[in-house]
């Protein structure tokens, strides 16, 4: 906010914040309400004037790398129609420890514990449900997706890193925009849970970095070559 920016918080169905209902109307096969509601977030901000297309960066972590992933991989413009081929509502995109293949993550030693929340792939519904909440699965060739940092402890127990590098990976090679496709791992660190201060500090100073960088502000643009 000090550099100029708005800090805004969304509540998206499947959160807990207003009761078990709220929650219940976004998780296996309503889990889509989750990033429908946050896409419609991010319109009325811009449709209040408080922001444009292309000047959001959005940020969430663990489950919330379901979020924040599926919104960057599908979303209507601001007309209602189909997403084109740039979705070019967000101008960056974070995930922290993302849980990203949904499809696959319940064969992890922490994947059983989530079937509750997620649902199983051991039938036809349940599968259904995790592919639409895989972002993964639902990048697709030739669309020109938005800058992506995606930071990520490489000893994370709960969701594994190659959530964020298989995702890394397909990102590079599908997407037409340009825009860089970052991977930040920590080797000496995990799920948040025992991070110092230090290492919560760089890497949210990282984060805000990149997302002002990407969405244009001047103090954190980089300098023009053989310019002191």
């Amino acid at each position: 906010m000090d550099a100029g920016g708005v800090f805004a918080v969304a509540n998206p169905r499947g959160s807990g914040v207003f009761g078990r209902a709220w929650h219940e109307a976004g998780r296996q096969a309503t889990k889509p309400n989750t990033w429908k509601d946050f896409i419609a977030c991010a319109e009325w901000l811009v449709k209040a004037g408080w922001t444009r297309p292309g000047r959001i960066a959005i940020w969430g972590g663990s489950a919330g790398g379901i979020l924040v992933g599926r919104a960057m991989t599908e979303r209507p413009d601001l007309f209602g129609r189909a997403m084109t081929e740039r979705p070019d509502l967000f101008g960056a995109v974070v995930a922290s420890v993302g849980a990203l293949d949904m499809v696959r993550a319940e064969l992890t030693p922490n994947g059983v514990p989530n079937i509750p929340e997620f649902g199983t792939r051991t039938h036809e519904a349940g599968f259904r449900a995790l592919l639409a909440m895989s972002t993964y699965h639902q990048i697709r060739d030739g669309v020109a997706y938005p800058a992506v940092l995606l930071t990520h402890g490489v000893n994370d127990p709960r969701v594994e890193v190659w959530h964020s590098t298989k995702t890394a990976a397909r990102l590079l090679a599908a997407s037409l925009s340009g825009k860089p496709v970052l991977l930040r791992l920590d080797y000496e660190a995990g799920h948040g849970v025992g991070s110092t201060k230090r290492q919560t500090f760089d890497e949210v100073a990282d984060v805000f970095a990149f997302a002002l960088w990407q969405l244009g502000m001047p103090a954190y643009q980089p300098k023009a070559a053989g310019r002191r």
